[in-house]
């Protein structure tokens, strides 16, 4: 009886601040993630630096990537293809990347395959949860990202809405610096929140006109900063907590209300968050109890696998990979990369 042979993606991140190397078996076991941060030296300025994180990137990505074919115990030609983040993201980060993954492709003759990095992101779902097959909803958020999909098949998606302006992520971090807390934004407000009350400040929900699905967190980002100039105009002492848990709940109550309409009016019973703001505990909450009300099931990745990975790249490479999706060694980066583009 003929026995089916392993594929083993060898895939690599470096879409913004992480350069991150993985081994994926089959599409579904991880057998190496190795991450290399640069949060704790971004800190220093605010935000993530472009040109720093490319720098960072170039002198971490041999090392990353030797450190997680040691840890898979797997040697370079027993590879079966190579994957790579090529957008969206950081054109120099990416850049690195991708020029990593096509000399690993040339020199072992293995095949290249170029990975959107959305659709990372939204196949983290498949590394804990086996049962999870398509089609379902899933909405992705993130730093730079706030989608909301329809995954009609493997690599197949149907984008319902995304943000006009700040994506959820962004907003996080721009009002976690506004009210003094600092870089990263989202981790501090949402361990922040707990000490507040969710109910203490009315701040907007937007909706877009026209679209039921589309987000936008610009203007709630300016009722957050308007209400702290007031308080300073008036000498009223901010309750930071209460700011950061209304400010996260206003967001919350959004993604919550525009995703569940989604799946309840596409016909789905199944519903999946991808992305860094999907490991806050709050918003992973509401979805918990919301789903539970209305008998969709929740997926969600754990914490490790939410923020920028190669295993999630890895996963996504491997389905483009049965698929037949090979990329050429003319393969770039594409920073505003379209989900379902290639």
């Amino acid at each position: 009886m003929e026995t089916k042979q392993d594929v083993l993606i060898l895939a690599i991140e470096s879409s913004c601040d992480e350069t991150a190397a993985a081994v994926v078996k089959n599409g579904r076991d991880v057998l190496s993630n190795v991450i290399s941060s640069q949060i704790e030296l971004h800190t220093l300025y605010g935000g993530v630096v472009p040109e720093i994180a490319s720098r960072k990137h170039i002198e971490k990505i041999n090392q990353v990537i030797g450190e997680s074919l040691r840890e898979a115990g797997v040697a370079l030609n027993e590879i079966t293809a190579i994957a790579v983040t090529y957008g969206p993201g950081l054109v120099g980060a990416l850049l690195v990347g991708v020029s990593a993954a096509k000399a690993i492709s040339f020199a072992t003759e293995k095949p290249l395959i170029g990975v959107h990095h959305i659709e990372g992101h939204i196949s983290a779902n498949f590394i804990e949860n086996k049962e999870l097959e398509p089609p379902f909803v899933c909405l992705v958020v993130s730093g730079g990202h706030t989608h909301l999909v329809v995954v009609k098949d493997y690599g197949e998606y149907e984008i319902l809405g995304c943000t006009r302006d700040d994506a959820a992520g962004e907003a996080f971090d721009k009002v976690a610096r506004t009210i003094g807390l600092g870089y990263p934004g989202g981790p501090k407000i949402d361990r922040l929140s707990k000490e507040g009350d969710p109910d203490a400040i009315r701040f907007p929900r937007a909706r877009v006109d026209g679209s039921d699905y589309d987000f936008s967190f610009s203007g709630l980002k300016s009722a957050v900063l308007n209400y702290l100039n007031s308080c300073g105009m008036k000498g009223i002492e901010v309750n930071r907590a209460d700011v950061a848990a209304s400010f996260q709940k206003a967001v919350i109550d959004v993604l919550v209300e525009h995703s569940l309409n989604a799946v309840k009016e596409y016909g789905f019973d199944k519903f999946a968050i991808a992305g860094g703001v999907a490991s806050n505990s709050s918003l992973r909450a509401a979805f918990e109890t919301e789903c539970a009300r209305r008998e969709i099931a929740f997926y969600h990745p754990s914490p490790v696998f939410c923020t920028d990975n190669a295993a999630m790249i890895g996963v996504a490479g491997y389905y483009e990979y049965i698929k037949g999706t090979r990329s050429g060694y003319d393969l770039n980066a594409i920073p505003n990369l379209r989900l379902g583009e290639r």
